[in-house]
């Protein structure tokens, strides 16, 4: 289909190549000190993600954020694309691995020779109707976070800005617990209980602030007067785009995601729910083993022969526990999805009292068939 299942995964070249870039990238830089309170983003770098991200849309890309990390603000001040995967006869062609970070690392040597920012923050990714909770999103994260401690992702959603009247830019972070429990290895049914962990905690959002130069504000400023004399009415295009009244293609696709994120969450529970009766189910074979092989001990005591082990030797194998963290992406895209639901329909309503009021109509209710 055009859209893979929940939208979210970048193609496999492209995950592959960002964590092996993370993984190449400059030296481990220290997270301690100032907890990060805000991420501030040129105007410049967020027209260069949203070109990027629009121009390829549906397809889904990614990029490079450069910047500074300073006290308790990640400032982006520059950014460039990665290079897509073939598509076409060219996709069938043999990829090499490394050519995405030699490109990026060649890159980021050019901006260094003309004195530009060339410190890695994170990177940006483009996203349709919201669903970047992947395992992808996770595994790159832990990536960068092996030499970038407080790196964030840039999810933007063109489809969503461009007929919603809605600038949909979020910055992403791993949570400091979930990182911890997951570099730990701890990520079992136990571990998590013990720590209290729950499925919202995994990635956390942090405040965007979009800085302008003097001049570039000045320049604003001048087409903003300009486009305002043009206009008699002092409306310009990107008002009406806000009374947009189709919203019923973003809901319907909205809904159907969901449904496919139901989908999956009821699967998950499967799992669990199976490999619960299967460790309750283990664990009474071995007490009745364990019984028996006790009485069989006090014949062979009471015969004068030595006593047999009362361990039993497939008992350490156990049974394979499902990993919980599909299921808590799985969760907080349901609740994604529920958000963008509820905002689409609180604006569709506000919307139709508006039209309803300036046709004269008092009641937009459907009319409902007389008994």
């Amino acid at each position: 289909g055009l859209f893979p299942r929940r939208a979210g995964a970048r193609d496999g070249h492209t995950s592959f190549v960002t964590m092996n870039f993370a993984a190449s990238a400059g030296k481990p830089q220290d997270g301690s000190g100032t907890p990060l309170k805000a991420v501030q983003i040129d105007g410049q770098v967020v027209m260069k993600i949203v070109k990027h991200c629009t121009d390829h849309s549906p397809s889904l890309v990614t990029g490079q954020l450069l910047g500074l990390d300073i006290g308790a603000t990640l400032e982006v001040t520059d950014c460039f694309p990665f290079p897509s995967a073939p598509v076409g006869p060219a996709a069938d062609e043999e990829v090499d691995p490394d050519a995405g970070a030699d490109y990026q690392l060649e890159m980021m040597r050019c901006l260094r020779e003309i004195n530009v920012d060339n410190n890695t923050v994170g990177w940006y990714q483009s996203t349709y109707l919201g669903s970047y909770y992947t395992e992808e999103l996770i595994e790159t994260f832990l990536a960068y976070q092996e030499n970038i401690k407080r790196c964030v992702c840039i999810v933007y959603d063109p489809s969503r800005s461009a007929k919603q009247g809605t600038f949909s830019l979020k910055a992403l972070r791993l949570t400091d617990r979930f990182y911890e429990i997951h570099k730990a290895g701890e990520f079992t049914f136990e571990k998590i209980a013990d720590k209290s962990l729950s499925w919202s905690e995994i990635v956390t959002e942090t405040p965007v602030t979009v800085r302008n130069s003097a001049l570039a504000a000045a320049v604003f400023g001048e087409l903003t007067e300009s486009t305002l004399r043009e206009e008699e009415s002092g409306v310009v295009q990107s008002d009406l785009d806000r009374l947009h009244m189709s919203t019923n293609p973003f809901l319907e696709r909205s809904l159907e995601f969901l449904s496919e994120c139901m989908d999956d969450l009821a699967s998950e529970q499967q799992k669990v729910a199976f490999y619960q009766r299967n460790v309750s189910r283990q664990q009474l074979q071995q007490a009745q083993w364990l019984q028996k092989r006790k009485q069989e001990n006090a014949q062979r005591k009471a015969s004068g022969l030595e006593a047999l082990p009362e361990e039993e030797e497939n008992a350490a194998k156990g049974v394979t526990e499902p990993s919980r963290l599909e299921g808590f992406l799985i969760a907080n895209q349901v609740n994604q999805y529920v958000d963008q639901i509820q905002e689409f329909g609180q604006a569709s309503l506000q919307k139709l009292y508006l039209v309803s009021g300036t046709q004269g109509v008092d009641n937009i209710a459907p009319r409902t068939p007389e008994a």
